[in-house]
């Protein structure tokens, strides 16, 4: 509720207070003062403005200002408790003990009230007279010997009307029943034990728990029960209640699911009463809940400010109040959202204060872990962004374009590159197809190992030194065992594979296979692999091995494909299984042109699945 509106609350309930003076004075009685006045007569938020300002800056100051607000309470509770209103300075009121020590005689007779058992002499004082006004089931018993001296079971003499439970029978309904026919469970519960021993001893049974079981009407019962039981000369009153009631149960269950508590600190006696909810959030003991300076002492310094002002507007009695605070418990920082409610006489003073509190820390916690994982994914985010913007670079300065020079000697080349990753824009496959300076046509595909820059990075090494040894008019059996010494030589110790050609002028391929699947030539609407006299080891694997150098000739029409292991490679399955797919989708597309046929090769799920980076290079002899 905001300030305005307290503000009008308070100027609305002092106008009626006005009203009642004027009205008792033209009634001729005394003036009095108007109920928002405290026992100083200023008015609840004359008050509040003097507790105001100026705000405690320490908590020191706000365990003052809290002292000295109770310490005022208590002395003009205790001047108006000394001299009561219309009665002489000098008057003597008896002791609310004394006056509850003797019973009311009669208002008809005179006489003393008769005992509810009726076994006392008329005027005679009895204990179970007094039942009635017990607010738990109570009963008073009388114990029955045996011979031995012991007592095996007691008689009820005595009952008020109280059920503790809807199942069991009205006290006052089993008077001159004996116990154990009453209770029949009261055995084996250990409850006729125990007040026995209240009968020998003197001692008094304070507070024992009883899971009482009892079987009525065919069914079977079960309710746990808080016994208390004092010796009354020869007898014993016994009392009991639920221990829980459902609705406390249940008021426990939506406290935790709703993770909310409340608390009750009486400002004149300094009882603090709080609910197992609120002992929860703050990891209390519900039996030592903590006083208000115990609470500051807790505050988080930052709050301090929030808090003190929270608690001038409760104390001065205004309506409720809502602030959010943080608390260091246990040396975690909570966050609780409190409503404060006063508990206020006619005097307006409030003599004691209600908080709720929901807490917020699960909600701020992942809060906060969301604020982080967003800063974490933004950071992600960017390094993927700087990354696909240096393959970018990259795949422009390593990845080729097809120049007219290979139209003018007659080829057709088609290419493209799908990466597994679809946010990713190259990665280890590589291919190249150009026109040398000897009149020979490069023709290679690649495949460096690994992910991301990494691969990259080799991949690009790899193709750029292909490059320049192709310059040398070394053949394509030299140039694969020179790059595999460079690979050899890398410290990272990764490996490669890779396809090696030269198409001479008479349309005769000169290529050699580094552990790498064989080209496909699609050549009359079949699609076979090309036999290689013989294949050489992966690039890396065995340093100054000799690669050879196999011979196949074209023909016009023939369309070559090479092709990296993402399109024929499927997890679970043989590697020709995929290589023979591959060969059939081949033939299938052969009335296409090598682009078109390319594009559709990338774009059948049966073919490119995406499991690994896939490249593909078509060449056609026009």
């Amino acid at each position: 509720m905001n300030r305005s509106v307290m503000g009008s609350r308070l100027v609305a309930a002092g106008t009626l207070a006005a009203v009642r003076v004027a009205a008792g004075r033209a009634a001729g009685g005394a003036e009095r003062a108007p109920p928002l006045l405290g026992a100083s007569g200023t008015s609840c938020g004359a008050r509040r403005q003097m507790m105001s300002f100026p705000l405690p800056d320490s908590v020191d100051a706000l365990k003052d200002m809290i002292g000295r607000e109770v310490t005022s309470l208590r002395a003009a509770v205790r001047r108006t408790a000394e001299r009561p209103l219309g009665a002489p300075s000098g008057t003597e009121r008896a002791s609310p003990v004394q006056s509850l020590a003797v019973l009311p005689p009669s208002v008809e007779t005179g006489e003393a009230s008769p005992c509810m058992c009726g076994s006392h002499e008329p005027g005679a004082r009895g204990t179970c007279s007094i039942l009635a006004a017990i607010p738990a089931s109570a009963v008073l018993l009388e114990p029955l010997w045996n011979e031995s001296g012991g007592i095996p079971d007691f008689r009820i003499v005595a009952g008020n009307r109280i059920r503790s439970a809807d199942w069991l029978e009205e006290p006052d309904h089993q008077v001159g029943q004996r116990f154990l026919e009453a209770r029949p469970g009261a055995a084996d519960a250990g409850l006729l034990a125990a007040l026995t021993d209240v009968v020998g001893t003197g001692k008094p049974l304070n507070g024992q728990v009883v899971d009482y079981t009892e079987q009525r009407l065919g069914r079977i019962h079960r309710t746990p029960l808080l016994y208390t039981a004092a010796r009354c000369g020869e007898q014993v009153l016994v009392t009991w209640r639920p221990l829980q009631s459902p609705a406390e149960m249940m008021t426990i269950d939506a406290q935790f699911i709703a993770s909310m508590g409340w608390g009750n600190w009486d400002l004149l006696s300094g009882k603090v009463t709080w609910s197992e909810g609120l002992s929860r959030i703050l990891h209390a003991d519900v039996r030592m809940p903590w006083s208000l300076e115990q609470l500051c002492d807790a505050l988080l310094p930052d709050d301090l400010t929030a808090f003190a002002e929270f608690l001038t507007s409760v104390l001065a009695g205004e309506e409720p109040a809502w602030t959010r605070i943080r608390f260091v418990v246990l040396g975690e920082v909570r966050t609780l959202d409190l409503l404060g409610r006063p508990a206020t006489g006619t005097d307006g003073r409030a003599w004691a204060l209600n908080l709720v509190a929901r807490d917020l820390t699960p909600q701020i916690r992942s809060r906060r872990r969301l604020a982080e994982t967003e800063r974490e994914t933004d950071l992600l985010r960017r390094q993927t962004e700087a990354e696909r913007r240096i393959a970018d670079t990259l795949r422009e300065a390593i990845l080729p374009t097809h120049s007219e020079a290979l139209a003018a000697v007659g080829l057709t080349v088609a290419a493209s590159y799908r990466p597994a990753e679809p946010d990713a824009a190259v990665g280890g496959d590589w291919y190249k197809c150009r026109l040398l300076p000897d009149g020979r046509v490069l023709v290679a595909i690649g495949d460096a190992s690994g992910h991301g820059l990494e691969a990259v990075a080799r991949m690009a090494q790899q193709r750029h030194a292909l490059a320049g040894l192709a310059q040398t008019g070394a053949s394509a059996g030299e140039i694969t065992t020179w790059l595999n010494e460079l690979v050899c030589s890398d410290p990272a110790g990764k490996t490669a594979t890779v396809v090696v050609g030269h198409l001479d002028e008479g349309r005769v391929l000169h290529w050699a296979d580094a552990g790498h699947p064989a080209p496909l030539l699609l050549r009359d609407g079949r699609a076979e692999p090309l036999e290689a006299g013989q294949r050489g080891p992966l690039l890396g694997a065995l340093p100054g091995y000799a690669y050879e150098t196999s011979s196949t000739p074209l023909l016009p029409g023939d369309l070559l494909v090479l092709y990296t292991d993402g399109m024929v490679e499927h997890r679970g399955e043989d590697v020709t299984v995929g290589i023979g797919r591959l060969a059939e989708a081949l033939a299938a597309s052969s009335h296409l042109e090598p682009r078109e046929l390319i594009d559709a090769l990338l774009a059948d799920p049966d073919i490119a699945g995406h499991e690994d980076d896939a490249c593909v290079l078509g060449i056609r002899v026009d």
